[in-house]
């Protein structure tokens, strides 16, 4: 915001008086996206909405957050290489990496049997990032480390704006002539769509078959949540915060455990199978809850000096980290490893589906992968989740005119219900094959 606002003295005849305006139309335009999303989650859209999205869609976005956390961490590095001396540079990337490869190596605890006492292993892999960033953060507290100029958090040490026009935290929004307000419900309806979009696929990709998650997901209950807190920012002059940790593919790893059951026996008189292993996922509101309170206690001044003893080259490991774990768990990469391999190590496919075809499918998806990312550079970074949306038609109407429908059900599927879009054609198919069969 306050980049905003230098733009606006810079270029402008009035800028004094533009800059003043500003807040309170953010702050309706906000206010009008609160009171949408409410109509969303009352009218129920997640149904007749996210019923059509499928894995296609959904893996791409995934990939896309991948990709977003590493350049996020490249980028950290190129300021961090900007404000400090070479021998602190050549440290945050030291420390950027070990904090990355340390939560990477923790993260695998739950391997190391007979080491350790399982609830010891569990708890290194549950909270492998947390432990890995307090020990970076101490790490350049120690010796000869200490003395140079590591580049850290900025905090703020008083409860006020960080705005140095604001005394207070609340905008004067009433005050905005009638014409704005109803005008502000333009770039409100804009925010509705992008927050609504990308909260519904990053609720998809954390609840994909893998996990095993039992209960359905409150969709409604969360657009409700975010309308909420979009129209407490507005009030408050900040940035909307769409924060997404809960529903983050990292956090619903940590939730997923292993437990044994046996399958149901497809016929009378069958041999029961031995009890096999079955992805689950704790489905709880807790760790979620947890998050949020501590997001909330951190931002208070007094313990906002605690995350200012943090090196933003630990906050680039993280990124790494997240990067590498929403990726690890991404079909996209796997299939990226098949286009490595060579032929004749390849298993062999199903009837009707070729290696060709599979690759050409995965290629397309880091090529459109690559278009957004080229996006969210731009000015146009905002709209992004509208290029995810257009996919969704896209999958549905052109692709299988590209690919078989064999291979398309193999590698796709619906992201919020079961089956897959070239199913209901091979009814429709099998209907019209037993009408000629009786004529």
């Amino acid at each position: 915001m306050g980049h905003h606002r230098g733009r606006l003295q810079h270029g402008s005849v009035r800028p004094h008086l533009l800059a003043v305006e500003f807040l309170p139309v953010m702050a309706w335009s906000l206010i009008h996206a609160g009171w949408m999303h409410y109509l969303l989650a009352i009218f129920n859209a997640h149904d007749w909405t996210m019923q059509y999205v499928t894995h296609f869609s959904a893996d791409i976005f995934s990939l896309l957050n991948s990709v977003i956390y590493f350049h996020k961490a490249a980028m950290e590095l190129k300021r961090t290489h900007s404000n400090v001396s070479f021998a602190a540079f050549l440290y945050a990337i030291i420390g950027a990496f070990g904090t990355c490869l340390f939560a990477i190596f923790l993260s695998t605890a739950n391997s190391w049997k007979p080491l350790f006492h399982r609830y010891v292993r569990l708890g290194l892999t549950e909270y492998a990032a947390a432990i890995s960033i307090i020990f970076w953060i101490g790490i350049p507290y120690i010796g000869e480390l200490a003395s140079l100029d590591h580049e850290r958090l900025e905090v703020q040490t008083s409860f006020r704006p960080t705005n140095p026009d604001r005394s207070v935290f609340f905008v004067r929004f009433w005050e905005l002539p009638i014409e704005w307000v109803f005008l502000s419900i333009i770039p409100g309806a804009i925010i509705t769509v992008l927050f609504y979009f990308d909260h519904e696929i990053s609720s998809i990709i954390c609840t994909v078959e893998r996990y095993g998650t039992k209960k359905p997901g409150g969709y409604a209950w969360d657009i409700i949540l975010l309308g909420t807190t979009t129209i407490i920012c507005g009030i408050l002059g900040i940035p909307p915060a769409n924060g997404l940790l809960p529903q983050a593919p990292l956090h619903s790893e940590s939730l997923m455990h292993y437990v044994l059951e046996s399958p149901e026996p497809t016929e009378d008189g069958a041999e029961r199978q031995p009890p096999r292993p079955v992805a689950r996922t704790y489905e709880q509101r807790y760790s979620p809850f947890i998050q949020a309170a501590l997001i909330l206690i951190f931002i208070s001044p007094p313990l906002q000096k605690i995350l200012g003893l943090a090196q933003t080259s630990v906050l680039a490991g993280l990124f790494m980290f997240m990067g590498y774990q929403s990726l690890l768990v991404n079909p996209i990469l796997e299939r990226m490893a098949r286009l490595l391999t060579p032929a004749s190590e390849l298993p062999e496919l199903p009837p009707g589906v070729t290696w060709n075809g599979i690759h050409t499918y995965t290629i397309t998806q880091i090529i459109l992968t690559g278009i957004v990312f080229g996006v969210t550079l731009t000015v146009a970074a905002p709209a992004f989740p509208l290029i995810i949306i257009a996919l969704v038609p896209v999958r549905l109407s052109l692709m299988n005119r590209v690919w078989g429908r064999e291979t398309l059900r193999l590698v796709d599927g619906w992201a919020c219900r079961e089956g897959k879009p070239e199913d209901e054609p091979d009814e429709l198919q099998g209907s019209g094959d037993e009408e000629k069969a009786r004529s």
